[in-house]
């Protein structure tokens, strides 16, 4: 049964009504939440479809003026079948997307299967994003704490979520990863998927020129939007003693958020890209071209 704050939207899949029929029923709740005609809510749970592609959904509440006003945009959370996610990802792209634009990804039924068998969906689910919280959900129970916790735009436990972010790599890969002699990436480059989607870091030493950073990724996501899956980053700005956070799924970029302070003793830009069959050399040799033209003109 469902109460009186839950809505069914009745014209089909999510994403395709994305623009009307969802967007009118937030506004909807909103008032009468205002109104008083429903109990106060602090959060909003937006559950798709099984095949749903997150990104219009995402587009839409991050473009819209009035849901901007009275919402921010959290997490999006996917869950993955420990027994059939393997062929689901190989038979669906939407499943793919849905792990690769994740913020974290809650693994069901892992009591159904062996655990070399979790483990080997674990590593899968690491290469293809590896700045996503993996929550196992073991006979229905899950961490509810863990998956509905705050995130990147609470002020409380930011920081933290930043340091998840950057953690996949030790600093010894972020010396490679910001080596010239690796640009290529050939021997190093594990986070593979289908020979087209991977994800990497970049690591830029020297403080990044704001203006030219906005333009530099307004450019890329113009050009390459839907094969830059998903963009999260941590940057050292010229002229500015704390860091910046960036956050974007294809052609969305959340709002940049300042930091008070840097999360750990490495004060050098550090941006997570999952992309589908962009070359992680061109990314950065573009980034760092860009960056050095308008600090010399």
């Amino acid at each position: 049964k469902m109460d009186e704050g839950t809505v069914l939207l009745q014209s089909g899949c999510i994403c395709c009504t994305i623009r009307s029929d969802l967007k009118d029923s937030i506004i909807e709740l909103n008032s009468k939440r205002e109104s008083g005609d429903i109990p106060p809510y602090k959060r909003l749970i937006l559950e798709t479809t099984g095949l749903a592609d997150p990104s219009p959904i995402l587009f839409t509440l991050n473009s819209d003026t009035v849901i901007k006003h009275h919402y921010r945009l959290g997490s999006v959370i996917t869950t993955v079948d420990s027994v059939n996610g393997f062929s689901q990802m190989k038979r669906r792209n939407e499943s793919v997307k849905q792990v690769l634009v994740a913020d974290r990804l809650v693994l069901t039924k892992g009591d159904l299967v062996n655990a070399s068998s979790v483990q080997r969906l674990e590593s899968k689910l690491n290469r293809l994003n590896p700045t996503a919280d993996i929550i196992p959900v073991i006979q229905g129970k899950a961490d509810v704490i863990s998956l509905l916790r705050a995130d990147v735009y609470e002020k409380r436990t930011k920081g933290a979520e930043v340091r998840r972010w950057i953690a996949p790599h030790s600093e010894a890969d972020y010396e490679e990863l910001s080596s010239n002699k690796h640009d290529n990436h050939k021997k190093h480059d594990i986070n593979k998927h289908d020979k087209s989607i991977r994800s990497f870091t970049i690591t830029y030493d020297e403080p990044i020129d704001w203006t030219a950073f906005g333009i530099w990724l307004t450019m890329l996501l113009n050009r390459h939007g839907e094969n830059v899956l998903r963009v999260k980053g941590i940057l050292n700005i010229k002229d500015v003693n704390t860091p910046v956070i960036i956050n974007g799924v294809q052609h969305v970029v959340h709002p940049p958020i300042h930091l008070k302070s840097w999360p750990t003793q490495d004060h050098r830009s550090h941006i997570v890209f999952i992309v589908d069959g962009i070359e992680q050399s061109i990314i950065k040799r573009s980034l760092k071209a860009f960056n050095r033209l308008t600090t010399t003109s």
